[in-house]
């Protein structure tokens, strides 16, 4: 109980004076006595408490909702389930994994790379993660990312092919490395800064690799391409899906130049390339009035991106959750298996596991 004299009324409320005192309390709102200070309290701690769990029920349940609207615009392949599986060759064993590094761990990338089909898919999805994924992946899945990226160097230093792709992955995560190691102090890479620091080095020593490479002409003396018709020699350049391809086969022989300049091959790449309203906007003339094709094709690719074209794609069973390369067959439990699966460009399989 308060002290005599002490202001402890609150607004409503108000001490009535009975036979034994000051002892009984009138809550003018309802007009009724409460005999003890303490039970008035209680009851007004009550009312407050139970007005705070309907507040965080309220904000709770605006939580749920707005986490069920969240939910339903993530990733179509995932719907509720966050868990997929690699399905292990033609054996039944699958492994399931949630997180880009435990999927880089568990796909064998490194036997995907000797496989022609499957190179350039496995060069894209190494970029792509130099680019912006870097930090998403466990010590142990960095550590792997570079024992891949080290085999594909090696590869390309023997064979002497997808020389200007792999200096570009190089350069891409050299890049990506030095922004990183100026934010060390935030703990953004795993591991101690002087192993970053070697294997930026080791990276700058693959660059000065392949830069020095010479590349020989091959011994046999037999059909060359230049020998074959002008027609076999255009149809061959018309499978070539890289401008930059056409103008380093037009270097290397006079005979090939004029081919390499041909208008259509050009007009045709841009067109395989970029839509008609990209290239309605980059419309450029030559001297002579004519649509100038080759310059457009690199002004449209420095604005928009091009389509990207494998032999080999991984694949995703929507049904099972399994993931495999495409020719690869899984035990799949569905009526028609054919339809569900989805092939996945390197951009969709980093997004599966952005959730």
């Amino acid at each position: 109980m308060p002290f005599l004299g002490q202001d402890w009324r609150s607004p409503g409320q108000s001490w009535v004076k009975t036979a034994d005192g000051w002892k009984r309390f009138l809550d003018e709102k309802t007009g009724s006595f409460v005999n003890d200070l303490s039970s008035y309290c209680n009851k007004e701690v009550y009312n407050k408490e139970n007005l705070f769990n309907s507040l965080n029920y309220d904000v709770a349940a605006k939580k749920r909702k707005k986490d069920m609207l969240n939910s339903k615009t993530k990733t179509q392949y995932f719907h509720q389930e966050k868990w997929i599986y690699v399905h292990k060759g033609s054996t039944k064993e699958r492994h399931g994994y949630c997180t880009l590094g435990e999927a880089f761990n568990r796909l064998d990338f490194s036997t995907a790379i000797l496989d022609s089909r499957r190179f350039n898919y496995v060069v894209r999805l190494l970029e792509l993660i130099a680019k912006s994924q870097l930090t998403s992946l466990s010590g142990i899945a960095q550590k792997n990312f570079m024992n891949i990226l080290e085999k594909v160097v090696l590869k390309v230093l023997e064979d002497q092919q997808n020389i200007r792709l792999i200096r570009e992955l190089l350069q891409t995560l050299y890049t990506s490395l030095c922004t990183l190691v100026q934010r060390v102090g935030k703990s953004v890479l795993v591991g101690n800064i002087n192993m970053w620091v070697h294997r930026m080095e080791t990276i700058l020593h693959w660059q000065q690799q392949l830069n020095n490479i010479q590349i020989t002409r091959p011994a046999f003396k037999g059909l060359t391409f230049t020998d074959l018709p002008l027609c076999l020699q255009l149809n061959i350049m018309q499978r070539l899906s890289d401008g930059r391809d056409l103008v380093s086969l037009g270097q290397a022989a006079p005979d090939l130049h004029a081919l390499s300049e041909d208008r259509l091959l050009w007009k045709r790449l841009c067109q395989y390339h970029f839509s008609e309203r990209q290239i309605r906007k980059r419309l450029i003339l030559s001297d002579k009035g004519q649509l100038d094709w080759k310059k457009m094709y690199f002004k449209l690719v420095r604005c928009y991106p091009r389509k990207e074209q494998y032999g080999d794609t991984l694949q995703l069973c929507r049904h099972c959750h399994i993931l495999s390369w495409k020719g690869t067959d899984h035990p799949c439990t569905a009526n028609n298996p054919e339809s569900c699966s989805v092939s996945l460009s390197p951009q969709d399989f980093i997004n599966l596991f952005k959730f």
